[in-house]
């Protein structure tokens, strides 16, 4: 259709194609705008990663605590799969008559390990990362021991910026193997290049299948293994599982196979657990001592900043965790992290840690340091460091 054109004159009927248009950018300036806007794009994702790795990593003025990140895990994550982790047979030994007991006991002690304590809710912008990057199987596992002080551990790695670590306990190698490694995999939190995806589940390290399983999966796997003085260990295993059954019978008894000839029950898991030069063995059949760190639960107390400078150092990571991450919180007698991943405010381990131990017998107590004695020493050998426990 032709256009009127008004003025002074009469109106006139132009073709529409001879009135003026604007001019068309030419391809190469279209171009060239294309590509400045997508690095512009990439420009503020950079931006926006590094933001999230330096909040991550900067240190506050805030406890470390039970927080609620329970409520966001998945269910797969949230509650670990039902089975009871693989005993290291001792041959000779005879049931005693408090077997119903220690199985009480024990039985108490895996529920609570189905429930784990989780870390809290990530913070906004670690959430806008969870859906980039990709799933990797753990270049890194935590494998014990159980109440030695493996979630401190998990919980002060986590403030690094390159370890990303699944809060639950994932139970793959000792309970849910059958699942297989792609189910395994679906488990572990996205990481971005540069990153280690990593995990914890102590009972792995009293565990016979899962050297050789975790071995299958990748041989350049590193573990670490956080030890406690073993009859420490025992009463603080003791303590957990009375808080839930409180009609279990006392520790003296569930001890001794016969008390009067002072014959230690090593059936029980609490005092089975703190015989590390046994488990030790069947580690070091399937990955070399260079690739297996030992991490002191006391020191990890006493100073946690340089015990996680030993962990840092280990994963090959820069050593971002210092000093001035931790105070020490004198009601619950360990330290704290002044700023938790994703975390705003205070915030301490929660209130199933550091719960006050029951009086026990100092016979006993005596009996068994006699008793671990010689497992210590050999402990002692085999990783090249004399914990102290003697």
């Amino acid at each position: 259709m032709g256009q009127c054109l008004s003025g002074s004159r009469p109106c006139l009927d132009v073709p529409g194609r001879l009135l003026p248009q604007p001019p068309t950018p030419p391809p190469l300036v279209r171009r060239k705008l294309a590509l400045l806007f997508a690095m512009l794009c990439v420009w503020l994702y950079m931006v926006l990663y590094s933001c999230a790795g330096s909040c991550t990593a900067a240190p506050g003025l805030l406890m470390l605590g039970s927080g609620s990140r329970a409520a966001h895990a998945s269910p797969a994550l949230a509650t670990a799969p039902n089975g009871t982790p693989s005993r290291l047979p001792f041959r000779g030994l005879q049931a005693t008559a408090l077997t119903a007991g220690k199985e009480m006991a024990e039985g108490a002690a895996s529920q609570e390990e189905q429930s784990p304590e989780a870390p809290d809710s990530p913070s906004p912008i670690s959430s806008f990362f969870s859906g980039s990057g990709s799933k990797q199987l753990p270049q890194a596992i935590i494998i014990g021991v159980k109440k030695g002080g493996t979630r401190a551990l998990l919980e002060f790695l986590r403030v690094h910026p390159d370890v990303r670590a699944v809060g639950a306990e994932p139970h793959f190698f000792d309970r849910s193997y059958d699942k297989g490694l792609a189910w395994y995999r679906d488990l572990m939190p996205r990481t971005l290049e540069g990153q280690i995806t990593m995990e914890k589940t102590p009972s792995y390290f009293v565990t016979r299948e899962a050297p050789a399983r975790i071995s299958a999966m990748s041989k350049d796997t590193k573990l670490i293994v956080v030890v406690r003085d073993p009859v420490t260990r025992a009463i603080s295993d003791y303590t957990q599982t009375l808080s839930k059954r409180p009609d279990i019978p006392t520790f003296e008894s569930l001890t001794f196979r016969n008390r009067s000839a002072g014959l230690i029950d090593t059936s029980w898991s609490a005092i089975q657990i703190g015989i590390y030069a046994k488990h030790l063995e069947h580690w070091l059949r399937h990955f070399p001592a260079r690739q297996m760190l030992f991490v002191s639960g006391e020191r990890l107390i006493r100073d946690p900043a340089g015990e996680l400078g030993r962990v840092q150092d280990f994963l090959g990571l820069k050593r971002i965790i210092t000093d001035k991450h931790f105070y020490f919180n004198k009601t619950k007698g360990f330290p704290c992290l002044k700023k938790a991943e994703g975390s705003s405010k205070p915030h301490c381990l929660g209130k199933t840690k550091g719960r006050t131990h029951p009086e026990i017998d100092p016979e006993v107590v005596q009996r068994l340091r006699e008793f671990y004695r010689p497992f210590n020493l050999k402990f002692y050998q085999m990783t090249g460091h004399d914990f102290g426990w003697d």
